[in-house]
């Protein structure tokens, strides 16, 4: 008797073409589940034309994030679809792998030897600079118990920051007390926390890569301007670094600048490893200098995954792929790994910065050098230029690149430029195609100038952007953060 298979009703038939299928014939549901599946192929190449709308990640770069990632991160991310970071009991490698990348990075910042760091993964820096920013408010908090001190009026100090901070601040009733920038200046000056630290400032937030121009803030500058203002008032005020970029290329590229846990008034430090730590998009992280700086109140013993376990996280179940990617790249660079593909990116960065400055109508505010593998740059003569950089980024988006123009935080907010980040995979031959596109782009619009612009000319850049800044707070304020509305974002 011969043998018969049965045929799923939804399989493409041999021979038949996609195209030529029912459900491309028909404009796809977009607002209601349809009442019957289709065929894997199907739906796959439908999806994957529509998904060619999207920008080309390689041509983006406006993103610090990463873009492109080898084999082996493929393959390890495809085996790891199935495993929930959050449950340590049922995936106990998974769990040893976040806490070996936990040690690495402690060690790569410098933890004081002799003591334990404490840390965990997150699902990027903003989530760990809102544990970080936790942490802070309930340190001061209960010294402030202690001492019989009220506890309402919590403040935290910084300089032109992400938007997370603004979050923070605003979902956990922080006052947050943005310093305007200084003629000249691209991030906050140590000289100025006097006129914003108080005995109700949770901590000071320093930034190793600036999103506007990324550049470091000087941390132990910093640090010794809050030893200064202890010694004279008795306000012990910690330091959160914020190195969400930076806290991946200063160890490599910069050694010698001291902004991590050699400073024993930085408590705590926050990255992503989805940006200059080259693993793939959802992994942040954060450490703490010793486990005493994280209090018990804020972590939570789960017992209904199988185990007792501590966790300390804004969200719960998330996938642990990306923590398994980061510690297969940390195992396949190796410090000097990182080092050369961080200098590769930064020799890039200085190339472009040449290639700018030999134009003409660019002043450069950040050359790539010292900071994050990037450049900034403004018009030189912005009210007798033909064009603005508004227009520079459109002309240059017909091209496919997305370059964001923005104005710069309060004060200095008159002040519009752009930036360009260089990440792994963004290459010498690329530039040197963006470098043309922008000459003729220049070029074109000098000779066919666009139309005057309307009352707001920016172009459409809508990632997390900064907070704006306010001016030095009285010492009896007691609002806590209004809502205000942020300068056009920079993009992350």
């Amino acid at each position: 008797m011969p043998l018969h298979e049965t045929k799923d009703e939804g399989a493409l038939d041999a021979g038949t073409d996609v195209f030529a299928s029912a459900l491309s014939s028909q404009i796809l549901p977009k607002y209601r589940i349809p009442e019957e599946h289709s065929p894997t192929e199907v739906v796959y190449q439908l999806l994957h034309n529509e998904l060619l709308l999207d920008g080309n990640a390689a041509q983006n770069l406006a993103t610090f994030c990463t873009t492109w990632s080898d084999d082996g991160v493929h393959r390890l991310m495809n085996e790891c679809l199935d495993k929930n970071m959050i449950d340590k009991d049922e995936y106990p490698q998974t769990a040893e792998i976040e806490a070996r990348c936990v040690n690495i990075l402690a060690d790569l910042w410098n933890a004081p030897a002799g003591t334990t760091a404490t840390g965990c993964s997150t699902t990027g820096s903003s989530e760990a600079a809102m544990l970080g920013g936790l942490a802070l408010k309930f340190r001061w908090r209960e010294r402030r118990r202690a001492q019989g001190l009220p506890v309402d009026r919590p403040n935290l100090v910084c300089g032109p920051v992400q938007i997370c901070w603004e979050k923070f601040a605003r979902y956990f009733d922080v006052e947050l007390r943005p310093v305007p920038l200084e003629p000249g200046a691209t991030g906050l000056r140590a000289h100025q926390l006097a006129d914003y630290v108080d005995e109700n400032t949770i901590g000071v937030v320093a930034i190793m890569g600036v999103t506007y121009t990324c550049d470091y803030e000087p941390v132990a500058e910093f640090s010794a301007a809050l030893d200064a203002i202890q010694a004279e008032h008795g306000w012990d005020v910690p330091i959160h670094v914020d190195g969400a970029s930076g806290g991946f290329v200063a160890p490599f590229l910069h050694p010698d600048v001291v902004w991590d846990f050699r400073l024993p008034r930085v408590a705590s430090i926050n990255t992503s490893g989805h940006k200059y730590g080259l693993a793939p998009l959802g992994v942040g992280w954060i450490v703490w200098r010793t486990a005493d700086l994280l209090p018990a109140d804020l972590v939570f013993n789960v017992d209904y995954l199988g185990g007792d376990m501590p966790t300390f996280a804004l969200n719960f179940s998330r996938p642990g792929g990306e923590v398994i990617a980061q510690y297969y790249l940390f195992l396949r660079l190796g410090r000097g790994g990182y080092r050369r593909v961080q200098q590769a990116c930064a020799d890039t960065a200085q190339y472009l910065a040449g290639e700018i400055a030999a134009m003409g109508p660019f002043t450069l505010l950040y050359d790539g050098q010292g900071g994050l593998p990037a450049v900034s740059y403004t018009l030189t003569d912005p009210a007798g230029s033909p064009f603005t950089l508004y227009d520079l980024s459109d002309r240059l988006r017909m091209r496919g690149w997305q370059v964001p123009s923005y104005p710069l935080p309060p004060a200095r907010d008159d002040t519009v430029i752009q930036r360009v980040l260089i990440r792994h995979g963004v290459t010498r031959d690329q530039i040197a195609l963006l470098v043309a596109d922008l000459r003729r782009a220049g070029e074109h619009l000098t000779a066919t100038p666009p139309p005057a612009p309307a009352a707001d000319p920016r172009s459409g850049f809508h990632h997390g952007g900064p907070v704006p800044a306010a001016g030095p707070p009285s010492r009896t304020a007691t609002s806590a953060c209004p809502a205000r509305r942020a300068p056009p974002p920079a993009p992350e």
